[in-house]
């Protein structure tokens, strides 16, 4: 979470450790993701190469335009996500706002879609929706799981959905900051910090595509409500 991130040095009494930092813990992230979906990427990546134009071949173009609009924007305002976007009264706001969003696409009536049914109109829609999570707080895994939820997907498929569309993006991401990293930063530090986003990462992935089988999204809401009037109640 780049909230959470952002937080953390306030929080404590840290020195931020920079964005660069931040995108490396990201592909900790990113390995976890990559590992549980394996065999999806496999199987998505070799269908969108031998049959690009048949139905389950679409699958890794539409992932590859839902990732246009992140990218285009990440470039666009990168000095503002590094700076700017990150002020706590900013996150807190985000995390409030957000939320009502999240909490209005949860309780959509209609939800019943899978990956199969992804389309180039909903790749469009999730990837924008991708995009908002450059401002810390709104969430890249909620903004992504609540467009798809607007758009009709089980919470479970939104969910995997929104973990797909996150592998390109993070990826991307990762390749971009890498070159700002010299050797002398990776040290023990580095390594256990992007161990940990890895095991944590696991963990958290297994246990929100559980959690989502028969559950709604209220707790996560909850929590991200407590947290933004922490956080502007400990600015006041």
């Amino acid at each position: 979470s780049s909230a959470h991130l952002a937080l953390a040095p306030h929080l404590f009494g840290w020195k931020y450790q920079g964005l660069a930092y931040d995108v490396m813990l990201h592909l900790g992230t990113l390995l976890a993701i990559c590992a549980y979906f394996a065999r999806d990427w496999a199987g998505i990546v070799r269908a969108g190469v031998t049959r690009a134009g048949a139905p389950e071949g679409r699958t890794l173009w539409l992932l590859a335009v839902g990732t246009v609009p992140a990218v285009a924007l990440g470039l666009l305002l990168h000095e503002a996500a590094e700076n700017a976007f990150r002020e706590p009264w900013w996150i807190a706001c985000n995390l409030i706002i957000f939320s009502g969003l999240i909490y209005w696409a949860d309780r959509s009536p209609s939800q019943t879609r899978s990956l199969a049914d992804l389309s180039l109109k909903d790749a469009a829609l999730i990837g924008m929706a991708q995009a908002i999570a450059l401002l810390p707080g709104a969430s890249r895994s909620g903004m992504t799981i609540m467009a798809a939820l607007f758009l009709g997907y089980a919470r479970r498929d939104a969910a995997r959905i929104s973990f797909l569309f996150a592998t390109p993006v993070l990826l991307g991401a990762g390749l971009l900051e890498a070159g700002k990293i010299s050797a002398a930063d990776i040290d023990p530090a580095f390594l256990t910090g992007v161990s940990a986003a890895f095991l944590t990462g696991l963990a958290s992935i297994k246990f929100l595509l559980t959690y989502l089988k028969d559950r709604t999204l209220k707790i996560f809401i909850l929590y991200r409500v407590a947290l933004g009037a922490c956080i502007l109640w400990s600015l006041r």
